[in-house]
């Protein structure tokens, strides 16, 4: 069936790239705990709302037994709590820096319009971070047609699929075979599952892949293919459909399947 509608995420799809804003927010909201968690440990739930993301880390057994240790007993919800009303000021200060689109955005945006694709979006972040993403995505070239948050689907973000479906429902998609969600981690493909779609992973720029722009630029050809075929490897584990180098990619990915 054509495909009449794409769903994509934010940081590390479309802007930020290797979502550098939020990895650098929750690490300084447990080292204002006297915890410092890996970026592997950091990464895992990237893509869900962020208070849920906050304690799924603490729920991992290096995070959780380190608490204890610090704290004396387990993690309590008001634990979770306090982390997040950390986390989210220091996330506030450096998301200005991070509304850039990545490479390619705009140009593959600007064909989709073209071929009459409807574009929504869906986000980990809440409504008021995104008061400040979407105006400077939008100054920069980019401006998908609707915008979904966590809250404006009862709380229930990623990996519910209730997000996506109030983009369908704001954009007048008739069948939910006629959509690709685009994203970057695996609560994108988890989304894209429960909510019945096909789901495109992309690779360069996303938290999978785990790199920032410097990074991805030092590598040698080597490395890179090497990353690039684990990252590959790790959506298809995940349930995605299919995987792209780039979102360079994502107009020749439609055509392909007769979009």
């Amino acid at each position: 069936m054509k495909i009449t509608t794409i769903i994509l995420d934010w940081a590390g799809t479309t802007v930020d790239f290797g979502s550098v804003a939020p990895v650098d927010a929750f690490i300084a909201a447990f080292a204002a705990f006297g915890i410092t968690p890996t970026l592997d440990e950091t990464r895992a739930p990237m893509g869900t709302a962020k208070r849920a993301h906050i304690e799924t880390m603490l729920a991992g057994e290096r995070l959780s037994s380190l608490w204890i240790e610090k704290n004396g007993k387990p993690h309590t919800t008001v634990d979770i709590d306090n982390l997040y009303a950390k986390f989210e000021p220091a996330l506030f200060e450096v998301l200005p820096k991070y509304a850039e689109p990545l490479p390619g955005v705009i140009e593959a945006a600007r064909i989709l319009r073209e071929w009459d694709i409807k574009s929504g979006s869906t986000t980990g972040y809440t409504r008021g971070m995104m008061e400040v993403v979407t105006p400077l995505a939008r100054d920069r070239g980019y401006a998908p047609d609707c915008l979904v948050c966590p809250e404006d689907a009862g709380g229930l973000g990623r990996p519910y699929p209730y997000m996506l479906w109030r983009n369908l429902e704001m954009l007048g998609t008739v069948s939910i075979d006629e959509v690709f969600k685009v994203g970057a981690t695996m609560a994108d493909l988890w989304e894209a599952k429960n909510a019945g779609c096909r789901s495109v992973g992309v690779i360069a720029g996303s938290s999978m892949l785990g790199l920032t722009e410097t990074e991805y630029a030092q590598l040698d050809s080597k490395c890179k293919a090497e990353l690039f075929a684990d990252t590959r490897r790790r959506y298809f584990e995940t349930g995605a459909d299919f995987v792209i180098d780039d979102i360079t990619a994502l107009p020749a990915l439609i055509q392909s399947i007769g979009g």
